[in-house]
């Protein structure tokens, strides 16, 4: 089986069929309510892989957790990657894989203005299953914990230093809610309050993100068996950058790099209340 979806994967993207068939797959109707998962398969999506997070192209990105996605043959990874918010004030909730009646079904992603409801995946770099502990709005700014975000060689003004569980800064394993070997978490009243409040969805640069992985040879499961060498970009769609991160074998630490603050430079402002 496995020989047979990686032929017919390479067939697919040597005739250009891949990104077709993803977008097809992304686009396929639905009934349900807005935001309702439209995209399935009947295998589960492989173990999140282990990776660093790539430094910010620039100071007012936000982090966005790899995950990974399927194209009706097989799943491929979407690297995490740094994006600017649609707009100030709002947050991202990713997507999840969610085990329902025999199927594995996908719950998109969204910005609104609290995290939602993400199956408990413990993505890593802020999403440790359950909100986000990478930075949060306040008076208009968004700041950035200096426990969890890779600023590289940028002087970031807007910091506090809040400590985190260490699932919230290393992806974890399980990569779906439900079913054998997934998570086992349920909304908090929060999260299910969250869900409720206006929602926006993935901005363009996001989706390119997943255009750019869906016709690379490389983000495939079948083709890079759960690690893939693009596992985070910093930013959407650079899959040939530089600064592109590979994944590591489970079980390698992930240590996070802070801010850099010179004596020159401007020195970070007090920790933000909490909203």
């Amino acid at each position: 089986m496995q020989n047979f979806k990686s032929g017919l994967l390479a067939l697919l993207l040597a005739t250009g069929s891949v990104a077709a068939l993803s977008t097809a797959a992304s686009a396929q109707a639905c009934s349900c309510p807005a935001g309702a998962a439209t995209v399935y398969a009947e295998e589960p999506p492989p173990p999140l892989p282990v990776y660093e997070q790539p430094p910010m192209p620039a100071p007012g990105y936000m982090w966005t957790p790899g995950y990974w996605y399927w194209n009706n043959v097989d799943y491929y990874w979407v690297p995490g990657t740094w994006v600017e918010p649609p707009r100030s004030g709002v947050l991202w909730t990713p997507g999840y894989w969610g085990f329902s009646n025999g199927i594995y079904v996908f719950n998109a992603g969204y910005w609104g203005p609290h995290v939602g409801f993400y199956g408990g995946v413990a993505y890593g770099f802020g999403y440790g299953g359950s909100g986000y502990l990478g930075g949060r709005w306040s008076n208009g700014a968004f700041f950035y914990n200096q426990n969890v975000n890779n600023f590289g060689a940028h002087n970031v003004v807007n910091v506090y230093n809040e400590p985190v569980p260490p699932g919230a800064v290393t992806p974890g394993h399980a990569s779906f809610n439900g079913g054998a070997g997934g998570t086992t978490a349920r909304p908090t009243p929060e999260e299910a309050a969250a869900a409720n409040e206006p929602h926006e969805k993935p901005t363009s640069a996001q989706l390119q993100n997943r255009r750019a992985a869906s016709t690379n040879e490389g983000s495939f499961a079948s083709t890079n068996h759960g690690l893939p060498a693009v596992a985070a970009t910093p930013r959407p769609g650079a899959l040939t950058d530089p600064a592109v991160v590979r994944s590591r074998p489970a079980g390698e630490a992930v240590t996070p790099k802070g801010a850099t603050v010179t004596p020159t430079a401007p020195q970070p402002q007090q920790m933000p209340p909490k909203a």
